[in-house]
């Protein structure tokens, strides 16, 4: 029995309804933005395992980077304590953060950063004695699929079991281009007629939804709306963080600056899973108080974790230097190129690229399902071709590690163009 019979024997997967797929290949080995089987049969890596490892699998700074952290200090809890790499890398971080930015809470992934915040911004008005228990999302977001982060999402399929559970969330418009106004309107009519606590984005692009992008200066109004009433901002910068978009954070595009940020999946550059959620200073200084009762009563037993910071100290040192700033230009520049020659298609609607990320939409006759016939079709053509590419309905989008390959990429691209024969 090999690796993927067993597999099939033990093992619940995410978003997968084992009912209808077969065997998954069983991944051995990780090189730069390759992946082998246990078959031997190589993949490239163009999403870069879901976003999470921009520098490349089995990336040896990094790897040195956690042998010493292990070798030395692998973990201490953060409850009472506090350690070097910790300390280091919060240093670290606050020398590129927006510049509001002041304190940094640790905690194990993407859906426990939004959970972080989405209760500090419900307690912090607690608090205060005021109560606001509303927060406001844009229309089909993603951002977890803990409670709060589920109840924050607007794809349906992942949340309607759960209806009824959840914390009370209005949902407003994305500002793509030509739905601004809608978008602005319904935030105002969203913050009078309720007690909103706090306005949660996926800044300038939204990852599960495939991709969809919009404007700074939209969000930049939406963000000075919510500012004017007290409502708190959170930008979710799970997926868009550490220069997806061609910056650090997407919100280096903005004038305004959000109250919270929630950062993950290439924070330890795909090794170790750690997120951070970092806040004001007016947002902290809402639970420092006498009374113990005010104090975030949250936390993980890996918050902090020693290893998973010298991983990220390694990742940011990496995003930081010349080689990877000119392979996320180059990365840029190759998108920009393919755009050019397949927008055109017969069978391709729209294109979109921002920094790394590129996006086609395939033009079909009724809507296609998030994980419908298209999709399935779409995806086993890509693994067949050993491409892993993971397509949202009719969106295909690439999101590759930084250091992938010119051949490599072009291959992608080239693997991408003969799927549209396919649909």
């Amino acid at each position: 029995m090999n690796l993927s019979q067993k597999d099939q024997l033990y093992h619940w997967h995410p978003y997968t309804q084992h009912k209808t797929i077969g065997l998954l290949p069983a991944i051995v080995r990780g090189e730069g933005a390759l992946l082998w089987d246990e078959n031997g049969k190589e993949y490239i890596d163009a999403i870069a395992s879901w976003w999470v490892n921009p520098y490349g699998h089995s990336n040896k700074f990094i790897a040195d980077a956690i042998y010493e952290q292990l070798t030395t200090l692998e973990h201490v809890l953060f409850g009472g304590f506090t350690n070097k790499p910790a300390v280091l890398l919060s240093e670290q971080l606050m020398k590129i953060l927006p510049s509001n930015q002041k304190k940094i809470f640790f905690s194990d992934n993407g859906s426990t950063a939004v959970e972080v915040a989405l209760k500090a911004a419900l307690q912090y008005f607690y608090n205060k004695g005021e109560k606001r228990t509303t927060v406001i999302a844009f229309e089909d977001a993603f951002h977890g699929d803990t409670f709060g982060a589920m109840a924050s999402s607007g794809i349906t399929f992942f949340t309607e079991a759960f209806q009824g559970s959840l914390i009370d969330v209005i949902r407003i418009p994305v500002p793509t281009e030509g739905n601004e106004n809608k978008s602005r309107e319904a935030l105002h009519q969203a913050i009078q007629s309720n007690s909103c606590a706090a306005f949660i984005f996926e800044p300038l692009v939204q990852g599960a939804a495939g991709m969809v992008m919009y404007a700074p200066e939209i969000l930049d109004e939406l963000i000075t709306i919510c500012k004017e009433n007290q409502v708190f901002t959170i930008a979710d910068e799970v997926m868009t963080g550490f220069g997806k978009t061609g910056k650090t954070f997407a919100c280096d595009y903005l004038m305004q600056q959000p109250d919270m940020m929630c950062l993950s999946k290439a924070l330890t550059g795909g090794t170790i899973p750690m997120a951070i959620t970092t806040f004001t200073a007016a947002i902290f200084d809402g639970f420092y108080d006498d009374d113990t009762n005010k104090a975030l009563f949250h936390g993980h037993t890996f918050t902090a974790n020693p290893t998973g910071c010298a991983a990220a100290l390694a990742s940011l040192q990496l995003l930081q230097s010349a080689s990877i700033q000119t392979n996320m230009k180059r990365v840029h520049q190759n998108h920009l190129e393919f755009q050019s020659k397949i927008k055109s298609h017969p069978k391709v609607k729209t294109t979109r690229v921002l920094g790394v990320i590129f996006a086609l939409e395939i033009i079909t006759e009724s809507p296609a399902e998030y994980y419908g016939s298209l999709r399935n079709k779409l995806y086993n053509f890509f693994i067949e071709n050993g491409i892993i590419l993971r397509p949202v309905g009719n969106i295909v989008y690439i999101l590759p590690p930084y250091i992938i390959s010119q051949n490599q990429l072009e291959k992608v691209y080239q693997v991408v163009e003969n799927a549209l024969e396919i649909v």
